[in-house]
C-alpha cells in the first residue's frame, strides 16, 4: 500500500485486498482511515509523519481493521516515496498478517508459564534420559537446581530401591512410544527418600520420530505413609482378635490345668517325686497364663481398673525397680513435667507399659547407653492428627522413654507391635512385651508412635487423653480372709463342660453347696425349681445364648437378693463397650488358682446386702 503527502492511497495490491478486505476501487484516492482503529489513527498519523521526513519505520506491531469489523495484528514497515528529483512524494507501507504468529506465540507463552507454575515436577529430558529442562517444583521436589541438574542423568534420582527390571520395563514402554505410568521411589540431593506418581509421555517430532520424553511426577510420601500406616492399623486389629479368641479359648483350658494341679498337690498318696510333677504342670500353667494375659492386653480385651492418675508419681515410684530391672550400665534420666496433667488410666497397667518399654530400651543397649523417661502436657493439633491416623485433636499428656541403642530399619519398625515378632535369638523373647504396651496405650484410650533410625537409639511415645478430675487415692491392699470355707449355695454357669466340674470340685471341697448350669437358660430354669435361697451367682461372662449379665439381671427378679460374681477370660463387648462390669470387685479372672477363686467368692458373700435398684 502506498499514499501520497496528504495521506490518500495511490496503491492498494492484491495482497492488501486480501488482508483487509476492501477492493482497489474502495480505497484509492481515499485515507486508509477504515483500515485503522479510531484509538491507532494519532499513532499511525505519527509513523507516516516519520516517513514524510526521510525516517525509515521498520517492523512496528500496530492493530489493524478489516473490512467486516475484526481486527488483526500486523507488523508494518513504512518508508518514504521519493521521485527522480529524490523529494519525498508520499509513503509505502509495507504490512504482514502476524495474527496466527502471535496467537501461536501467546499460546507457547502459556503452557510455559504452565509448566513452570505447575504444582507438580516436571523434567524433560533426551531420548537418552538426559535433562534438558526442569521447572521449579522438580526443584522444590528432589532439592537439584536447574543448573545442577540441566544436562544430568535422570537417574541422579535413583533410590536403589527398585531392581534394574523395574527400570527395563519402564525403557521398554516409552521407546515403544507408549506412556508408562507408576510408583517410583526416588532420593533426594540431601539423600532422603520420597516417593512419586510418575507419568512419562514420549514427544515426537514433525517426521513422528520420538523425540523427548517429558515426565511428570506428583509426591506421593505422605499418602504412602498414611496408607501404611491404615494398613498397620487395620493388621493389627485383625491380629488382636484372633489373639483374644485364641487367649480366651486358652484360659478356660489353662483353669482346668491351674486346679487340678493345685488338687493333685495335696493329694494324700503323692510322694515327693509326684508333688514336684504336679508343681512344675502349675508353674507351666502359670506362664501360660502370662502369655495369655499379654496376648488379651495386645488384642485390647483385657479388664482394666482405670482411675485418675499423675503419671509422675508412678514413674517415680517405680525408678528404684527400673535400676534393678535394666542394669548399673544403663544410666537413667527423668525429666517429669511439674503442673502435669492427669489422666485415666489402670495404674497396673501403666507400670506394665513403662517396664516393657525399659526391657526394651535395656535389650537395645546390650552395651549400655542411657534411658530417659520424660512426661509433658501436649496440645495435638489438626496437621499432626492427619498424619498420625487414627489419632484426634486434642489434649494429652505424654510419656516418653527414649534410649540411646541401635535403633531400628523401617522394616522392623513396620512390626515392633505385632505379637510374637522379636529380633531377638530364639528362647531370649516372646515378641509380646511392646504388643502388650500398643494393646494396653489403645485401650486405654491413647497413641503410641515410635521414632528410630538405625544407630541412632529409639523415643517411644505415648499419649494418654488428658482429664479434668481431681487425682483418686489407689484402693487399699486386700484384706486377709481368715477363711476360705463356706457352707453357702452357689449357682455355676459355664459352659465349658471340663471347667465347670473343676470349679464345682474347688467349691464342694471347701464346703459350699453347688448349682450348676451349661448355659443361661439352663441356670434360670434351675433356680426357678429351687425353692431356697441362692446366695451367690458365678457365671461366665460370654456364653452363647444368654451372657452372664443378662443371666444376673433376669435371677434379679426372682432371687433379689443372690449376689453376683463374673468369671471371664476376656470382656471386650460386655464390659468395654457396654460397661456392664463394675471393676474387678465383681470378676475373677482367667485363669485363677484355687486361692483366687475362693477368695473373691468369700469377698462377694461377706459384702453386705444391698437390694437391686430398678
Amino acid at each position: 500500500m502506498c499514499v501520497d503527502r496528504a495521506g490518500n492511497v495511490t496503491m492498494w495490491n492484491p495482497a492488501a485486498e486480501r488482508i483487509f478486505g476492501w477492493s482497489e476501487v474502495e480505497v484509492l484516492g481515499r485515507p486508509p482511515l477504515p483500515a485503522i482503529p479510531v484509538d491507532r489513527r494519532k499513532e499511525y498519523s505519527g509513523l507516516r509523519a516519520a516517513a514524510l521526513k526521510g525516517e525509515i519505520i521498520a517492523a512496528r506491531e500496530v492493530r489493524a481493521r478489516k473490512k467486516d469489523g475484526s481486527t488483526i495484528l500486523a507488523s508494518v514497515s513504512i518508508s518514504p516515496l521519493r521521485d527522480a528529483t529524490g523529494e519525498i512524494r508520499g509513503a509505502m507501507d509495507m504490512l504482514l498478517d502476524i495474527t496466527s504468529q502471535k496467537e501461536a506465540e501467546g499460546q507457547l507463552l502459556l503452557q510455559a508459564t504452565a509448566l513452570e507454575s505447575a504444582a507438580n515436577g516436571v523434567v524433560i529430558t533426551d531420548t537418552a534420559g538426559k535433562i534438558l529442562w526442569l521447572n521449579p517444583s522438580f526443584t522444590a521436589l528432589t532439592g537439584f537446581s536447574a543448573e545442577e541438574a540441566t544436562g544430568q542423568a535422570y537417574n541422579i534420582l535413583n533410590s536403589g530401591e527398585h531392581p534394574k527390571s523395574f527400570f527395563e520395563q519402564m525403557w521398554k514402554t516409552i521407546l515403544a512410544g507408549q506412556v508408562w505410568h507408576g510408583e517410583v521411589a526416588n532420593r533426594r540431593k540431601d539423600g532422603t527418600l520420597f516417593t512419586v506418581e510418575q507419568t512419562i509421555t514420549p514427544v515426537r517430532n514433525e517426521r513422528g520420530d520420538i523425540a523427548r520424553f517429558v515426565a511428570i511426577m506428583q509426591d506421593v510420601t505422605e499418602k504412602k505413609k498414611l496408607e501404611q500406616q491404615l494398613n498397620q492399623a487395620q493388621k493389627m486389629e485383625s491380629v488382636g482378635r484372633l489373639a483374644g479368641g485364641v487367649a480366651h479359648d486358652f484360659n478356660n483350658l489353662l483353669s482346668v490345668i491351674i486346679g487340678y494341679s493345685e488338687i493333685l498337690m495335696e493329694h494324700p498318696g503323692f510322694d515327693s517325686h509326684a508333688l514336684r510333677l504336679a508343681e512344675e504342670i502349675k508353674r507351666a500353667g502359670g506362664r501360660a497364663a502370662t502369655l495369655t494375659r499379654q496376648l488379651l492386653a495386645f488384642s485390647r480385651q483385657q479388664v482394666l481398673e482405670p482411675r485418675v492418675l499423675n503419671l509422675n508419681t508412678i514413674v517415680t515410684d517405680m525408678q528404684k525397680m527400673l535400676r534393678r530391672l535394666i542394669g548399673e550400665d544403663v544410666e537413667i534420666h527423668a525429666k517429669l513435667e511439674g503442673d502435669l496433667g492427669r489422666v485415666k488410666a489402670d495404674p497396673g497397667q501403666i507400670e506394665q507399659i513403662i517396664i516393657n518399654l525399659a526391657v526394651n530400651a535395656r535389650d537395645a543397649m546390650p552395651q549400655g547407653g542411657k534411658l530417659t523417661i520424660e512426661t509433658s502436657n501436649v496440645e495435638l493439633d489438626e496437621s499432626y492428627a492427619a498424619q498420625h491416623p487414627p489419632a484426634t485433636p486434642g489434649r494429652y499428656v505424654l510419656l516418653a522413654m527414649a534410649d540411646t541403642g541401635m535403633g531400628m530399619n523401617r522394616e522392623i519398625k513396620a512390626r515392633i507391635f505385632e505379637p510374637f515378632f522379636t529380633t531377638k535369638e530364639l528362647g531370649k523373647g516372646t515378641g509380646l512385651g511392646l504388643s502388650t504396651v500398643y494393646g494396653i496405650v489403645k485401650q486405654s484410650g491413647g497413641y503410641i508412635w515410635v521414632y528410630s533410625e538405625p544407630g541412632q537409639g529409639s523415643v517411644f511415645k505415648v499419649y494418654l487423653p488428658r482429664v479434668d478430675q481431681p487425682v483418686e487415692p489407689l484402693l487399699p491392699a486386700e484384706l486377709a480372709v481368715e477363711s476360705l470355707r463356706g457352707t453357702e449355695t452357689i449357682l455355676v454357669v459355664e459352659d465349658e463342660d471340663t471347667l465347670r466340674t473343676l470349679i464345682r470340685t474347688l467349691l464342694e471341697q471347701s464346703g459350699y453347696t453347688v448349682m450348676e448350669a451349661k448355659s443361661g437358660a439352663d441356670a434360670l430354669q434351675a433356680a426357678q425349681e429351687h425353692d431356697a435361697a441362692i446366695q451367690l451367682l458365678l457365671t461366665d461372662v460370654i456364653m452363647p445364648g444368654l451372657s452372664g449379665p443378662a443371666v444376673a439381671e433376669r435371677l434379679a427378679h426372682t432371687h433379689p437378693k443372690t449376689k453376683v460374681l463374673y468369671m471371664s477370660g476376656y470382656t471386650d463387648t460386655f464390659a468395654t463397650d457396654r460397661g456392664l462390669l463394675a471393676g474387678a470387685a465383681t470378676l475373677v479372672h482367667k485363669p485363677f488358682t484355687r486361692k483366687d477363686l475362693l477368695r473373691k467368692v468369700r469377698e462377694v458373700l461377706g459384702r453386705s446386702w444391698e437390694p437391686p435398684t430398678t
